[in-house]
């Protein structure tokens, strides 16, 4: 009998492959990335045993924990997706190969410093808060194209796109609308045709959305919940919905 972690990923790959097909969407076009905050480490190699690869972290410190017990499997890729914090960044790009939530501008100045200091380059994406949550990181819509091409300015970051959080404990249609509007930046951001910007990746759905985000057209859904079970903390602890700290 399969572990529930491989019945649950049945599920939601089966889920992903319904929400394509609705769409007239490819279900190779859209990326299943586990959020894999607070799953202890047994349930992530099941999930890689099952043939998952992509895994996404929101803190730094359980990044680093994770990161050396999982490399033992060369084939699994981590993502950052949480809020990055400037003194955070020389550890994060040691592990990983996708940022999601580049937000301002001193970020993507810290995180050209580091590469440039390691000669190295980095993919990201732009944190755009399309519910217009005060609680919420990102940048508004309205300051997502100067946003762009303020970080485009930065020969070691590749922007490969947007991210969002969908509304919180909102109803279906508002969430929709955020995915929309993402989406709908992408496009005007791409008809801009600027150097070093690609937009490829769309970094929105999570376990409660992720079918309504493939429909309207993310690349990358960051499902957690759904595939390892309830978490001890809620969400809104790791989308800093009430304690929103700068740097």
């Amino acid at each position: 009998m399969d572990h529930p972690v491989e019945e649950n990923l049945k599920m939601v790959r089966k889920q992903m492959a319904l929400a394509c097909k609705a769409s007239g969407r490819n279900v190779t076009d859209v990326k299943l990335l586990l959020a894999t905050k607070t799953v202890p480490l047994e349930k992530l190699q099941i999930a890689v045993q099952a043939g998952e690869q992509l895994f996404g972290e929101n803190k730094v410190q359980e990044l680093r924990d994770k990161y050396p017990l999982m490399e033992q499997s060369k084939a699994v890729e981590w993502h950052f997706i949480g809020h990055l914090q400037t003194n955070k960044v020389k550890e994060v790009v040691k592990y990983v190969t996708l940022i999601h939530s580049v937000d301002r501008l001193k970020l993507g100045q810290v995180l050209h410093d580091q590469l440039v200091k390691e000669q190295r380059t980095m993919d990201i994406l732009v944190q755009i808060n399309t519910s217009y949550e005060e609680s919420k990181f990102g940048a508004s819509p309205e300051q997502a194209v100067e946003l762009v091409e303020q970080l485009s300015q930065f020969e070691t970051l590749h922007v490969k796109g947007l991210m969002t959080i969908g509304k919180l404990h909102a109803s279906t249609d508002e969430t929709r609308q955020c995915f929309r509007l993402l989406k709908q930046l992408s496009i005007q951001i791409r008809e801009r045709n600027i150097p070093r910007v690609e937009m490829e990746m769309l970094s929105m759905g999570m376990s409660g959305d992720f079918s309504m985000a493939i429909e309207e057209g993310a690349t990358i859904v960051r499902v957690g919940t759904n595939v390892f079970g309830p978490r001890y903390v809620p969400d809104e602890y790791y989308w800093n919905e009430h304690t929103k700290i700068e740097d």
